[in-house]
């Protein structure tokens, strides 16, 4: 089964860190993406740009709408995920607690629901 693992931290906090923590930080990432891979658990993972270069789209009575930025205000943004392949939630959390992130945001954990695409005849 697939996971997705949502990384969310406050934005700014990356700019109050020293040099050699962001570093630390990145090593630890680059570890972490090491294990998954070794592991087969790995299938992807990308960071995302900021919240401020987001744009929301909804679409109501047949008017697309868009408006700059993320859907609400939050303290925490999303800045990234990693999909993974596990055997089940409890081995998708150990992945999750894992993440640099999560020892100053958090990661929310999310089951991908398999899309079916029929062939057409």
């Amino acid at each position: 089964m697939q996971y997705l693992l949502l990384i969310h931290a406050e934005e700014r906090g990356w700019a109050t860190m020293s040099d050699p923590e962001r570093s630390d930080i990145v090593k630890a990432y680059g570890v972490l993406t090491a294990e998954l891979q070794v592991s087969g658990a790995y299938v992807g993972s990308n960071q995302l740009q900021p919240a401020s270069t987001a744009s929301t789209v909804r679409v109501r009575d047949g008017e697309q709408v868009v408006t700059d930025g993320p859907f609400a205000e939050t303290k925490e943004q999303l800045g990234g995920y990693f999909l993974i392949e596990a055997d089940s939630l409890d081995e998708a959390l150990e992945w999750a607690a894992k993440i640099p992130t999560a020892r100053r945001g958090s990661v929310e954990v999310r089951p991908v629901v398999p899309v079916r695409v029929e062939a057409s005849a």
